[in-house]
């Protein structure tokens, strides 16, 4: 197809039951381009019983008024609104999704970005698993913090008591030199886990009969000495009197203090363990619940946008015209035929009409053509309507591509790239599929063009014999005597074969006069259809324009081919010429506009002049410009052939084999990549220096339906 999909403007008006359900059917569909408040005709002569302006009326109850949005100026209905956010859902879905996201940012679980295909709308179960999911995660983390701040504690006191440990001073001189305040004496069992629960992480007990014994060693810093003295107190703490004389650290603190690391590692152990179980359990239910509180959130966004009175709503957007029918039958099944849907041609939207809105396009290609999409919409898309540069695109990409760029077996490489960066290539390549058909594209057209000119790998020897086998093969079906030649085409100059090479850049700038004309026919017809009949005929684009361009090159191959100019040609050449200069003033005579000189007679001379000249110069440079496709085919020849003439001298050498194939492989993978590249970066330019401005004067608008997924699997 050479032109963009037909595409309707449509209503749906839908009850507040069903809006839902109606929004999650489009955003998995794909199918509606959503678009800004348009102004819609109001007359019944609009709504015909068959043919362009159908309308499904309404079933399954009679809804409230809505007023259309065609009557902005008319009489205002109350009834209709910008409908405001449901705060209240959308609070609750937002509030269950960050608890979706607490649980799996503890868990480790990795959440989508948007919805999957297999996403449902949230109910009341989502809500019971959401609320148990991130209960079980939030229970667990605060078990987990508690504990990693246990061992903390227990780490620290054990490190400083340790420091200690050898100290040469009395027990009772260590308030003074340690960082601890340590509290020895008795305390009975059931009031130690009293004492330990009052404390929390200010202090540590450690039990110095072993478990179930009365006689207790208490630590704490030395800030926190009031409060452990006081919690104590409150427990009627007995105190130890320290035998006179002791010294150092008790070893049971240490004891002590080494037994409850350990206690407290193994539960920091247990509760990781835990934590996997439940990350390997709730993993995939959080995703899903993620995926479905998106797809709620979307939907409630989306209805904040809307207009809408207390019980419908109205979904207004462009669709293609051969998916309505489809859409429609959709739409009754969904809703029980609660839905009123209206189509309108665009022609009928008045802000089309008028030029405030554009008709989005929407293309449809083969996987060739679409593997060139992504050039042309780089650059803009076309105007709804117009003609679809892509299928020319595609395909002198990929002879120009070739022609730069010959070579078997460097060709053979872009092609398995392509391959394996395709659907069934590898994983790995996944992100780079978008170039995978345009590679496989330039591969063949390279190889192809390698096949020509006799190379493979920078190597100018492999193909000479089978290539004279065959050229002799024809030879003698056809009758010719001679020797056939080593290459069908020689890029560099040879003796003998020089004019060869300029037959070459002859063909090159063929292929850009050919292209050239396809874009000012393309332009002709594309003023045309959008009306715009002065570009249409009357441009240096336009017809005018084409003219002069066709016959000054009807000119040139006339002289090259041995004839002369001659007085006629310059009729040939002067009333194109003339209708750019007064095309402004023709048009304005011909439709009826005054004055025939809109700005007057000097700045109408000066812009004439100035077309003139602009004329000329755009015609020469966008034909010349395409020396640079021969020009490249030649440096890719003689770069290759550097790489083979040095891959040839080091063979000689003792350890030449091996220098030799190094020299082979890294010129090749420099061809491939840089040259490439290069290459590439060419070929795009033409297109859109030389191609591109000849008919790409607006940019239209993209057609970018609603859905839920942006990456979606073709």
């Amino acid at each position: 197809m050479i032109r963009p999909r037909k595409m309707k403007h449509i209503e749906l008006t839908v009850l507040s039951r069903d809006v839902d359900t109606v929004i999650e059917y489009l955003g998995r569909r794909r199918i509606i381009h959503f678009s800004e408040e348009s102004e819609y005709p109001t007359t019944p002569e609009t709504f015909p019983a068959s043919g362009e302006g159908s309308r499904i009326a309404l079933r399954g109850g009679a809804p409230e008024p809505m007023g259309n949005p065609a009557s902005r100026g008319a009489a205002k209905v109350p009834a209709v609104t910008a409908h405001t956010l449901d705060e209240a859902a959308y609070k609750h879905t937002r509030e269950n999704l960050e608890k979706i996201r607490s649980a799996a940012a503890f868990l480790e679980v990795k959440l989508p970005s948007e919805p999957d295909e297999a996403s449902v709308f949230p109910s009341g179960t989502e809500d019971v698993l959401t609320a148990a999911l991130s209960d079980a995660a939030a229970n667990l983390a605060v078990r987990e913090n508690e504990a990693i701040q246990e061992r903390r504690k227990v780490e620290e006191t054990l490190n400083e008591a340790r420091a200690f440990a050898n100290l040469n001073a009395p027990f009772a001189d260590l308030d003074q030199l340690f960082y601890l305040t340590l509290r020895v004496g008795r305390l009975d069992i059931k009031q130690q886990a009293v004492l330990r629960q009052n404390l929390g992480d200010r202090a540590v007990i450690i039990p110095l009969d072993g478990e179930g014994g009365n006689r207790i060693l208490a630590a704490a810093s030395r800030k926190g000495r009031f409060a452990l003295d006081s919690e104590l107190k409150k427990v009627f703490f007995t105190p130890i009197a320290v035998p006179e004389g002791y010294k150092g650290i008790p070893g049971e603190l240490l004891a002590g203090l080494e037994k409850r690391l350990k206690g407290a590692e193994a539960e920091l152990e247990a509760l990781r363990r835990e934590k996997a179980a439940l990350r390997e359990e709730a993993g995939a239910g959080l995703r899903r619940l993620a995926a479905s509180y998106l797809m709620a959130v979307i939907v409630e966004q989306i209805k904040g946008k809307l207009v809408a009175t207390r019980s419908i709503y109205l979904l207004s957007g462009w669709v293609p015209a051969d998916a309505v029918i489809s859409l429609a039958a959709d739409m009754e099944k969904l809703t029980g035929g609660r839905v009123a849907i209206r189509a309108f041609n665009p022609e009928e939207i008045r802000d089309v009409a008028e030029g405030r809105e554009k008709v989005p396009v929407f293309l449809k290609h083969g996987a060739f053509v679409k593997g060139f999409e992504g050039v042309v919409f780089s650059y803009g898309a076309p105007l709804y309507g117009t003609i679809d540069p892509t299928p020319f695109v595609a395909v002198f990409f990929t002879i120009l591509f070739g022609i730069m760029f010959g070579d078997v077996g460097q060709g053979l490489v872009l092609l398995l790239i392509g391959i394996l960066t395709g659907k069934r290539g590898l994983k790995s390549f996944a992100g780079f599929r978008a170039y995978s058909t345009p590679l496989i594209a330039v591969g063949i057209s390279s190889t192809v063009m390698g096949l020509l000119n006799g190379e493979v790998f920078a190597n100018g020897e492999l193909l000479i014999a089978p290539t004279q086998a065959l050229l002799g093969f024809f030879m003698n079906i056809f009758g010719i005597a001679g020797e056939p030649p080593e290459r069908i085409l020689h890029l560099i100059p040879e003796k003998g074969n020089v004019m060869k090479l300029f037959y070459f850049f002859g063909f090159t700038i063929g292929v850009g006069i050919i292209l050239n004309s396809i874009g000012l026919v393309m332009n002709i017809v594309n003023k045309c259809i959008t009306k715009k009949y002065e570009g249409a005929f009357f441009s240096k684009t336009g017809l005018a324009g084409l003219l002069f361009f066709w016959y000054a090159l009807f000119i040139a191959v006339r002289i090259i081919l041995g004839g002369s100019f001659a007085n006629f040609d310059l009729i040939g050449l002067i009333l194109p010429v003339i209708c750019i200069f007064f095309g402004p003033a023709i048009w304005r005579l011909i439709s009826g506009e005054r004055p025939i000189l809109a700005e007057g007679l000097m700045p109408f001379i000066v812009e004439g002049f100035v077309e003139i000249l602009e004329t000329l110069s755009t015609y020469i440079s966008n034909t010349v410009s395409f020396l640079r496709v021969g020009a490249f085919a030649l440096s890719h020849a003689v770069l290759s052939f550097i790489v083979f003439t040095l891959s040839e001298m080091v063979a000689e050498n003792p350890a030449g084999p091996v220098f030799s194939l190094f020299i082979m492989v890294l010129g090749n993978a420099v061809i491939i990549l840089l040259e490439g590249m290069i290459v590439a970066i060419q070929v795009v330019r033409l297109q859109y220096y030389e191609f591109f401005s000849k008919f790409f004067t607006e940019t239209g608008v993209p057609f970018v339906p609603f859905r839920f997924r942006k990456e979606v699997k073709e």
